[in-house]
């Protein structure tokens, strides 16, 4: 069995200049590129914005965090992709006109905490944010953390990952997977 690396010390990435890389969805909410900018501010000024298309699949990983992707199926149209690249780039352009922060967009493929993981390794980033994952009415706990990806980066790389909240639950209320 393969040994695989741990997080430690001497995996410490370095936070001053290096840049921030931040997990995009449609729709999500203007709070976490507007909070991964302040971070951005705090050690580098600049962030990758990267939406993995879970409809498309890796065909080729460059040194610069890019991907070459193809449809997973192959018979369906395919050009959904770049209107909403084009969509996502837009929305950002505008929830970061105000700030000072440099930002690049990578469309990815595949599984979103391993597309982040490749782009924060091409690009040298001292941390990943997402926007925490909103619960569904009756989820249940397993089923709540089970798609979390902010949870799947935490297991699986050793940078540190910042989950902005994008919903506060009261503590005294019944949660919704009760």
């Amino acid at each position: 069995m393969r040994e695989v690396p741990q997080p430690g010390p001497h995996r410490i990435e370095p936070v001053a200049a290096q840049p921030v890389v931040v997990g995009v969805v449609p729709g999500q909410s203007s709070l976490v590129p507007l909070t991964a900018a302040t971070w951005a501010q705090a050690v580098s000024g600049r962030l990758y914005f990267g939406y993995a298309d879970p409809t498309r699949i890796v065909d080729h990983e460059f040194p610069d965090g890019t991907v070459r992707h193809s449809p997973l199926e192959p018979d369906r149209a395919d050009d959904d992709w770049r209107q909403r690249s084009d969509e996502l780039q837009a929305g950002l352009a505008r929830t970061l006109a105000e700030t000072p922060v440099s930002w690049e967009f990578r469309y990815l493929a595949g599984r979103a905490d391993r597309a982040l993981t490749h782009l924060a390794r091409a690009v040298g980033a001292s941390a990943i944010v997402v926007g925490a994952r909103q619960a569904r009415g009756g989820e249940r706990v397993h089923d709540f953390f089970a798609e979390s990806v902010g949870l799947h980066l935490a297991r699986h790389q050793h940078r540190p990952v910042l989950v902005v909240p994008l919903n506060i639950v009261d503590w005294k209320a019944p949660t919704p997977w009760q």
